[in-house]
Order: structure tokens, then sequence, then C-alpha cells
């Protein structure tokens, strides 16, 4: 019910840093990852929408406060915290090292090209 939270997060802060360091990223000697981090970029906000609207349809989140609705029940905060240090931190872990690959992948295939 919370485990987009991470990722959104995550999302935040790459947008922080891609904005606030723009011309470096968009340099053509940057570094191979700051050179694909507005990849890493779109596929955390993707998936981050995609979890929230998962939640709206499943009934987890609702438009009225407390908006998720395990804080309606005792301990809910601390099933909330649960889920995101069990699901969300393992999957902006697995999507982040999704995104190195690719960026490895894409720096092989433009050496060999």
């Amino acid at each position: 019910m919370a485990c987009f939270i991470v990722p959104l997060v995550q999302a935040i802060g790459t947008t922080i840093y891609r904005k606030c360091n723009q011309k470096s990223i968009s340099d053509p000697s940057a570094s191979l990852l700051k050179h694909h981090l507005p990849t890493l970029e779109k596929m955390l906000w993707g998936g981050s929408v995609m979890l929230i609207v998962d939640h709206i349809i499943n009934g987890e989140l609702t438009w009225r406060f407390p908006f998720f609705t395990a804080l309606t029940e005792t301990d809910g905060g601390a099933v909330m915290l649960r889920e995101m240090l069990t699901v969300g931190v393992p999957m902006s872990l697995v999507l982040t090292a999704v995104w190195l690959i690719y960026a490895l992948v894409k720096k092989k295939a433009a050496a060999s090209a």
C-alpha cells in the first residue's frame, strides 16, 4: 500500500539532481551514468505513477485524509513502514540495477558500432 513512496522519493531526488546539474549532464564528455540519468528518471516516475494508479484501483489509496487506508487501523503506520522497507527499497534497488545494466549495454553497443 505504500511501496510506491520509496521510488517516488528517488524520482524526486533524481529530478532535482538532474535539474541542478543540467549543463554537466548534457555535456558530451559527461560520465556514462550522468548521460543516461533522464532514462532512470523516466523509469522511476513511470513506475511510481503506475503503482499509485494500481493502489487507487485496489482501494489502498483514497482521495480523503488519511489517504492510506492502512492508517485508519491500529498500527497502520508500522505496516506501511514495513512495506516501504521490504517492498519499496528492493523495488528501487532492482530498478536502479536494471537502469545500470541498460546504460552499460548502451555503452558497449555504441563502442562496437
